[in-house]
């Protein structure tokens, strides 16, 4: 019975998370505060509140940030869709890729001759502080029309620079702590092989996804956002299982699904994302 405790805590936490979540955006949106700020406050109080969350294990608190941080990136990738992200992905992939690893590296050297840190636990430092938190970009940014490049760049560095960043000390972690030369090798390996199989894959169930969208009809209109969604769970279960980066692939399939027309009840319905509404000022994201 300890594990079914364990588990029913674990979908109440995410439960209670989302909701959090949804009702943080609505009061962001009324007071201009971002969500994040609401969220930390809701979260310090629940833990006075309820002292039970101060016991949540390690690995329960691991999958609630997992989950949340799938559905973040899933989301973030179909509100900027493939029509504005493809002029500028050579810049968005080059701030995300390299902005990552130079900033990691930045901090890395500061740690060491600063803090008198081993280079190893530097470099782990440096890459946990290198990436831009995508839950503050996408909630500061969801919002507001900001034109010209920058309006792109922003959502897509801090979406792409996320998986980067996780990769990246995966590597490092996975890496061993032999010469400097042999773990720099290890860690640059593990780390293209998660961003060549994530982006693969997230390709790839981007495009089924799609198509599963465009062609297969389903009999209630509430059934379209749980594919939408268990598609992007699939996705992310597969590139992880795969070795690869689960949380690069749910961003590239969104990417690739932000400008779909899905049928909705047998008529073609297009769900508009934010950017590209004018006439509402609240639109839902194109969830199928």
């Amino acid at each position: 019975m300890e594990g079914t405790w364990s588990f029913g805590l674990a979908i109440l936490v995410v439960a209670l998370a989302g909701m959090a979540a949804v009702a943080s955006n609505r009061v962001s949106e009324r007071t201009r505060v971002p969500a994040p700020a609401f969220f930390l406050v809701v979260a310090a109080v629940a833990v006075d509140v309820f002292p039970g969350l101060r016991t949540l294990s390690t690995a329960t608190v691991q999958d609630v940030v997992t989950v949340a941080l799938v559905v973040l990136l899933f989301q973030g990738g179909m509100d900027l869709g493939w029509r504005r992200f493809r002029p500028e992905a050579r810049a968005i992939l080059g701030i995300g890729v390299l902005g990552t690893f130079a900033t990691a590296g930045l901090l890395a050297v500061a740690a060491h001759t600063l803090l008198g840190l081993d280079w190893r636990p530097a470099l782990l430092l440096g890459t946990a502080l290198a990436p831009t938190d995508p839950a503050v970009v996408f909630s500061v940014l969801g919002r507001r029309r900001i034109t010209g490049r920058t309006g792109v760049l922003l959502p897509g560095e801090s979406g792409a620079n996320d998986p980067v960043g996780i990769a990246l000390m995966a590597g490092l972690l996975g890496s061993s702590s032999g010469s400097a030369l042999g773990t720099a090798g290890h860690t640059a390996l593990l780390f293209v092989q998660e961003m060549v199989v994530g982006a693969a894959l997230g390709a790839a169930g981007g495009w089924v996804l799609k198509w599963l969208m465009r062609r297969v009809a389903l009999p209630a209109e509430g059934l379209y956002p749980l594919r939408t969604l268990a598609g992007a769970f699939a996705i992310y279960g597969l590139a992880t299982v795969a070795h690869g980066s689960g949380f690069l692939a749910v961003f590239v399939a969104g990417i690739l699904l932000g400008d779909v027309r899905a049928p909705t009840r047998g008529r073609s319905n297009a769900s508009t994302p934010h950017w590209a509404a004018s006439a509402r000022s609240s639109p839902s994201p194109c969830w199928g």
